[in-house]
């Protein structure tokens, strides 16, 4: 009893409250949304059906503050077999630079995708619901000639008239650094 006492005094009782409210919204923060709310939300998303064929993304990357860093453009030709999405995306950014990257889908059933990328570390396991996708995967990035691994945790939405939209916020250490937002079209 008298360590809580000291303890009162040391730490005023508005301070410990406000400690905990913060403690509190963080915890909060680190439970995220789950992708299986979305499963009423029309139209229904299938990522194999909609990224069969040609598609072609318009987008743009924000830093911390909300500035805008880049823009691109990226062409996807898609590959779907019924079980096995492949997705090979061409990069293009408004300086020029161009990148490549090749994602390979596998369908588990139908609300789970276990993907690869030439890129990305490991398995990259992914579920749609609804209307959305999500997929959370570790990316290495080069940043002014240093190699940065941020998780990127990417959330994906089909709108009405056929467009999807892509948000992926670029996380360090549990803390948004980054977003990438893009418009997907098919062609």
């Amino acid at each position: 009893m008298a360590q809580h006492s000291v303890l009162n005094r040391i730490i005023p009782t508005a301070y410990r409250h406000w400690c905990l409210a913060f403690a509190l919204l963080i915890l909060a923060g680190c439970t995220g949304v789950d992708v299986e709310q979305y499963t009423d939300r029309e139209p229904k998303l299938d990522i194999g059906e909609y990224f069969a064929g040609s598609t072609r993304a318009w987008g743009i990357v924000q830093d911390y503050s909300g500035e805008l860093q880049r823009q691109f453009t990226v062409d996807i030709d898609g590959d779907y077999d019924g079980n096995t999405l492949t997705l090979d995306e061409s990069f293009v950014f408004a300086n020029g630079e161009r990148e490549r990257r090749v994602w390979t889908f596998e369908r588990v059933d139908a609300h789970r995708w276990i993907g690869r990328a030439n890129d990305v570390e490991g398995d990259v396991e992914a579920h749609q619901y609804g209307n959305a996708f999500h997929m959370r995967y570790p990316l290495d990035i080069e940043i002014s000639g240093r190699t940065i691994g941020f998780t990127m945790d990417d959330w994906m939405y089909l709108q009405p008239d056929g467009r999807l939209i892509n948000r992926t916020a670029m996380r360090k250490f549990g803390v948004t650094l980054g977003e990438i937002t893009l418009i997907f079209e098919q062609r």
